[in-house]
This record gives C-alpha cells, structure tokens and sequence, in this order.
C-alpha cells in the first residue's frame, strides 16, 4: 500500500511539473522593457528565431513578395516571411541555400531574379531555377583574389550599383598584414565577372551602403593607421590610407603607380596634403564614445518612411550594439560631416543592416568570437519609426564662419541662443602604423554668439578656432525645445577637412 502510495505521488509530482514546463512553453515569452528614451520614436521589434536555427547573422537583403533573405556566418541562407507583420510571432524560416562559407552580404539582381552570396573566396549566384523552394544552382561569379587560410581573411560585399556592379571588401590577414593577393583591396565585379581593382588601402572593414547618388561607402575599424572607425568614401582609384596591402599594386595596372607610404605618427590632413590620391575618411567615429566596432550602412532611401533623416546615413557597431547617425556635407570634393549618436539597446552585435519596404531598418546580430554590450549571441530585429518626431538634431552644416544647426523641432529662443547652451572642443588622433590613437591636439575653439532663426529650428553658431583635421566634439546640454524637454542625443561629432571660404573676403 505504501508502495503504490509513493509511486502515485510519484507520477502526480511529474505530471504537475510536465504541465508547467508545457504551460511554460505555451506562454509567450516576455520581452525586456525598452529603457531607451528613443523608444516612443523608434521601438525595436524582436523577430523570434526557431530554437533549431544558429542565424549568426552576416548578411540581409529584400525579396520580393515581403520576404528578406538571411545568410549567416556558418553558410546558410534562409528566407524570412512575415517579417513586417504587427505580430512577428508569425514569423517564417525556411533554409534556401547551404553549405557556402561565412556569408558577409547578399545582393539580389531584379534582372534575373536570382540572389548573390559572397562566400570567403568568391561571389556566388544563387537560383531557384525549378520552382521547388530552394536553391539548386550554385554558380561561382569571381573567385579572383587571393586566400591564406588566416581567419581574418573577411570579404565583405555591396548590394548592386548603377551600373550592376558589386563592390567587394577584401580584409587583411589577421587584421595586420596582406598575406594573399588583395588583400586590404576594394574590387568592383562586373555583371559578367570580371574583377576591377578599384581602390587600396583597406583595413578591417563592417559593411557598405550606397547613398542616393549611387557613391559607395564603408565603415572602416580602429586599428593600425586608423585612429577610430569612420565612415569612408570609396572614390574608385583612391588609397583609403593602411598602406601594408600596396605591394599589389603591379598586379592593377588600371589603378596606376603605387602611391608614397605615408609618414608614421604623422597627421591625416598633413599626409593627405602630400598625396592626392590619399581620401581621408569622411567622418571619423570616436572611438568608444560613440563604438568600437562599426558595421553595416544603410542610407535612408525611403522618402520619410523612417522619419526625419531622410538621405542621411545609419551606420552600426558591433561591439556596443547601437546605431549612430551621419551627416555628410561636400566641401571642394571631400567629404566631411557630423556623426551623432542614435539607438542603443540591440540583442547582439550588429553586422549586416538593410532598409525594408516600409522603411525600417532591419537588424541581423551575431556576438561569436567578437562579443558584444548586446547579450544575445545572435538576433534579428526591425527598427521602426513611430511616426512621432523626435527632438534631435536633424542637420549640422560648417560654414564659413562655425556651424549651422537644424533640429527636427522649434527650440526655444532664450536657450538656443544663449552661448553656455554649447561646448565645442576639438582633437585629432594620430596618423600611424601603431594600433589605434590617444586623443591628441586638443583645442577650445570659442563659440563668439549664437543666431536663431524666424521659425525657431535653425541655429548659427559664429565660431572662432575652427581646426583643419580634427573632431569637433559640439556638446548642446542648454538646448531645449519650446516644452522645455533637452535633446535625446546631445552631442554630435564633426569631422572638418575643408574650410569653407568666405564669398565676401
């Protein structure tokens, strides 16, 4: 009788704990509460990932009929359903390719419907070509560049240019050295496969994005030659300043002679001044201040579909999770302009971005080897505008004279010009083959008086000790629009190459 007693007791016990761990599964499982005051202006949706599927994310692009497509560090491609639905849990996953090697951007051709991979050691054409869901073709398009074996040996790729191009970023052999051919090249591949040398001086790329005037950029990584990431111009024939990859200069003929090595512990604007062929990046990212490990670009193309910042760009970090803003001004042929910081609170280490039909940004995150502020070790999120604007500064512009600011909303008059709203400074890092850069040459430019407009949105700041080379690090703690609340990002970070000359001087 005791016997049966505690066998019954037994299976009572778990058959309780069978049904919670089931009432458990069938629960939905609750999301962390979003701390960011960005938040009620862009929330981020988290798309639920099947438990069997390691996505790694490396690269996303857009297919047609409201799918996106997915390749992951480990060489799978799945195409996503569902994805722009209120309710993500509806979310689908289907594996359309496998077996690739490392997949760090996807590009799909409108003309022939068929979807592009860049794998470790070529650009590969992936087809449908019998209607049953999945790839069957597997055709190599470029596998022209050179390969150690070294792990560091990324290739990272664009999404089709103008002219049906894809742009490819060859990383160096353990971030230091070119130990295969090319590497720390950029490459433009022609649609019938021919390889075009098209730029040198690489280092650690994080992805590309393609402004509305059909210019390639890329984020480029701290490290030797490089004080802090940027956000560069691929000016094709340009050398983009790590010179350790220049020695295959003889194998481009198309990209002339090799140009000078440049002077360790030098200055950027100092080295580029000697070398025409030199492009300094075009906004630098202070390190840590802003990331450390700068990413994916996407260029808001949508015409308002994601608020405000239409045309500027959105850049991500892998390392601290988050997405900064930049703002490119043209001065006498150099790029130059402000970086801001903007959304924090990613699931993991962001690499590849892409901007949807309705204008978010989608987010794919992977943390393995690298790690990351972001927890998961890996996620796939959307960045949604909310249709509420929020209080930022929309635009920063140099002048002959200091700076023009536009916000996204009226200030007020009395703060807004009030020079103690402000805080300018200056620095430089240092243009060497060590790794990275302390802050240098730091200088207190004097900001003389403060000019509002009619409508209250716009600023001029009269600025006296602007500096050629250097960070302007513009801090706004006084600002506030006309209900008194401070700006939610207020500082912003502008690279100045170029002064602007005075017309009436």
């Amino acid at each position: 009788m005791v016997k049966h007693f505690s066998s019954l007791l037994a299976w009572t016990l778990v058959a309780g704990l069978l049904a919670l761990a089931s009432s458990a599964q069938a629960a939905p499982r609750r999301q962390p509460v979003d701390q960011s005051p960005m938040a009620a202006y862009y929330k981020i949706v988290q798309v639920p990932i099947p438990d069997d599927i390691v996505l790694e994310c490396g690269g996303l692009e857009v297919l047609p009929d409201k799918k996106i497509a997915v390749g992951t560090r480990r060489g799978d491609v799945y195409v996503v359903e569902g994805i722009y639905d209120e309710n993500p849990r509806r979310v689908k996953f289907k594996k359309w390719a496998t077996g690739l090697h490392e997949i760090l951007g996807l590009a799909f051709n409108k003309k022939d419907g068929c979807l592009y991979a860049i794998q470790r050691g070529e650009v590969t054409k992936l087809q449908d070509s019998d209607g049953r869901g999945h790839a069957n073709v597997y055709e190599t398009i470029c596998d022209d560049w050179g390969l150690s074996g070294d792990y560091h040996e990324y290739a990272f790729m664009s999404k089709f240019d103008r002219d049906g191009n894809l742009w490819v970023l060859l990383t160096l052999t353990g971030s230091f050295t070119s130990d295969a051919q090319f590497r720390g090249w950029c490459m433009r591949i022609t649609p019938d496969g021919k390889m075009i040398p098209t730029c040198s001086g690489i280092r650690s790329p994080g992805g590309m994005g393609i402004n509305e005037k059909g210019e390639v950029f890329y984020a480029e990584n701290q490290g030797p030659w490089n004080g802090g990431c940027a956000l560069r111009y691929l000016k094709p024939g340009s050398f983009q300043g790590h010179p350790i990859g220049n020695k295959w200069y003889p194998d481009a003929p198309n990209m002339g002679p090799r140009p000078p090595d440049p002077t360790s512990n030098s200055r950027r604007y100092i080295e580029a001044a000697k070398d025409p062929l030199l492009v300094p990046p075009a906004i630098i990212q202070p390190y840590e201040k802003v990331g450390q490990a700068q990413s994916g670009i996407v260029f808001d193309l949508s015409q308002g579909k994601f608020g405000p910042f239409a045309g500027q760009a959105f850049s991500s970090d892998q390392h601290h999770s988050n997405i900064a803003r930049y703002i490119l001004q043209e001065v006498d042929g150099q790029y130059q302009g402000a970086c801001i910081p903007f959304r924090t609170g990613f699931g993991s280490g962001i690499v590849p971005m892409v901007q949807g039909e309705d204008g978010s940004l989608i987010v794919g995150g992977t943390n393995r080897g690298w790690g990351s502020v972001g927890p998961k070790p890996f996620s796939l999120e959307r960045l949604v505008w909310t249709g509420k604007v929020p209080f930022e500064i929309k635009d920063m512009k140099l002048t002959s004279d200091g700076f023009d600011l536009t916000f996204t909303q009226p200030v007020d008059t009395g703060a807004a010009s009030n020079p103690a709203s402000y805080n300018l400074s200056t620095f430089r890092y240092i243009y060497r083959q060590e790794y990275g850069s302390p802050e240098v040459d730091q200088t207190k430019p004097t900001i003389k008086s403060v000019q509002v407009s009619e409508d209250r949105t716009k600023v001029h700041l009269v600025v006296d000790g602007l500096q050629i080379g250097a960070i302007h690090e513009l801090h706004l703690p006084g600002v506030r629009n006309a209900d008194d609340q401070p700006l939610l990002n207020p500082v912003a970070y502008y690279t100045l190459w170029k002064f602007i000359k005075d017309p009436q001087k």
